[in-house]
């Protein structure tokens, strides 16, 4: 039989997948699913029970959670990355890693085809695609959904057709859950003007009283909540489980898609909207005014290439080089108070606190130069619109 691994999540369209290519196709499934986050021991179970039932000949639950974080999330939060000022990029930035861990999969198995679950609209068939390609050129790609233009209700009656339940009921939002967020699709963001339902969010409101956190950084990264220090991955997953709590982190992100048409996502991301801004409130305390702008700058395009699928061009590898060494002094605590669907940044507490200068304070007495100095630096300062007035009038 033909060997294929199947990037596997469980859901509608890899469900459809594992049953069709090993039923109507004659090939030997091998699942696997890439846990980046958002899965506990439990529900990789299920999910393996769910693909050898629907006919794959072996399941493998890769843990890569760390390598998100470590190979993607610290920069998204280094270069405080939020697509068109909105989105966390909570599952393009998983799709990278996951495409890279299937295709090593698929290596050491041996298999000859690879296949994924995207449709022919969305960005994900790119990221998969594109990362296939440029690993493993000689392995074949195999995308039913796409290649078919299966609408969802077809996958179902498909589905029961052949003995598998499955209700329009559950597939009616599509929820892709990791590390750095959730996403959250359906009928209404397939409109311009339509909200997502309270209940389609995977979290609700449970608390009501605000409550203060600090947060910890040393060199940009995430070291400590409320003072208990952990590993990133931990911090990250301990501040979504407390935030999550007051439904913060929802919105709905309007962007261009790779090949060039407009989409809506909704999302729910508590910890990546609290710890970029809280980051980024630090870094304005702490970094110069041009290494903030050129962050700004080169934290937005690592963002749009990463978004676009490509993660394996070397100058993802320079922006990274540049993202880590403004990291140096970026340490402190951030102080933060979390209220029902939003939060609050207080301020902050820094060694490298460039306000601690004794020079002066801002609008109010300088120390470090007289008046006569002001009046000269002000008169040198605006001589290029003097000049410019002077010919144009």
């Amino acid at each position: 039989m033909k060997k294929l691994v199947l990037a596997y999540s469980g859901g509608l369209d890899t469900s459809y997948c594992a049953k069709h290519l090993s039923q109507e196709e004659g090939f030997e499934v091998h699942a696997v699913s890439v846990n980046t986050g958002g899965f506990s021991k439990e529900e990789i179970k299920e999910i393996e029970t769910k693909a050898l039932a629907l006919g794959a000949s072996s399941y493998t639950s890769i843990d890569a959670v760390t390598t998100f974080y470590d190979k993607v999330v610290k920069y998204l939060i280094f270069g405080n990355v939020l697509k068109n000022n909105t989105y966390p990029l909570s599952v393009s930035a998983e799709r990278i890693i996951q495409a890279i861990e299937i295709v090593n999969h698929a290596k050491k198995l041996g298999a000859g085809y690879i296949a994924h679950g995207s449709t022919g609209a969305g960005n994900d068939q790119v990221r998969f695609d594109m990362i296939f390609q440029i690993l493993a050129p000689e392995i074949e790609i195999i995308t039913p959904i796409r290649d078919k233009k299966l609408a969802r209700e077809e996958e179902i009656n498909y589905l029961q057709q052949n003995g598998i339940e499955y209700s329009w009921e559950k597939a009616k939002y599509s929820i892709n859950r990791g590390l750095w967020g959730t996403s959250v699709g359906g009928s209404e963001t397939l409109t311009s003007h339509l909200s997502l339902p309270e209940s389609a969010f995977p979290s609700q409101l449970e608390k009501e009283l605000p409550k203060e956190l600090k947060l910890t950084f040393k060199k940009g990264e995430l070291v400590a909540v409320d003072g208990e220090e952990g590993t990133p991955v931990a911090n990250i997953e301990k501040l979504s489980a407390i935030a999550s709590k007051y439904a913060i982190g929802r919105d709905i992100h309007v962007g261009d898609t790779i090949i060039g048409i407009k989409g809506r996502v909704g999302f729910e991301a508590a910890a990546p909207l609290i710890i970029i801004k809280a980051h980024h409130l630090l870094e304005k305390h702490t970094l110069s005014k041009w290494q903030q702008y050129q962050k700004e700058q080169l934290g937005n395009f690592y963002g749009m290439l990463l978004h676009e699928g490509n993660y394996l061009d070397e100058v993802m590898r320079n922006i990274e080089a540049f993202l880590t060494d403004t990291q140096k002094n970026v340490s402190g605590d951030v102080f933060i108070t979390l209220h029902p669907y939003r939060f609050e940044l207080n301020g902050i507490a820094s060694e490298h606190d460039l306000m601690n200068a004794s020079f002066g304070s801002y609008g109010e007495m300088n120390k470090g130069w007289t008046a006569d100095d002001a009046k000269g630096f002000i008169k040198i300062l605006s001589n290029p619109g003097k000049i410019a007035n002077h010919v144009n009038n």
